[in-house]
């Protein structure tokens, strides 16, 4: 597969993962980290966003927050209630679509 086509499959399943991550409900029971995780939540979702609507390109301060981001879900993932876990796992296959795009 040549290197236009494979970016053109990883901003499908970029685009198809987000629309699933919109149309998915806020899930209950976070505790104590839901403040960070909604922050979370919203840069992320910031960062695709722009990428979405700015041709496939993030600047490198826009990678930077995302890679931090991603860092701060990586630990707090495994103390999230397991029916809060989708949620989130969907975030960071997000966030990792998007650096890989970048």
């Amino acid at each position: 597969m040549d290197k236009k086509h494979q970016e053109l499959n990883e901003e499908s399943r970029l685009t198809q993962l987000w629309e699933a991550h919109q149309s998915a409900g806020w899930p209950s029971a976070l505790g104590p980290q839901e403040g960070e995780l909604m922050m979370l939540d919203t840069v992320i979702s910031g960062c695709i966003t722009y990428f979405l609507e700015s041709e496939g390109e993030l600047d490198q301060q826009r990678v930077e927050i995302l890679q931090g981001c991603l860092t701060d879900l990586d630990h707090l993932l495994p103390e999230l209630e397991e029916e809060a876990v989708p949620y989130f796992q969907r975030l960071r296959a997000l966030g990792s679509l998007l650096l890989a795009g970048c």
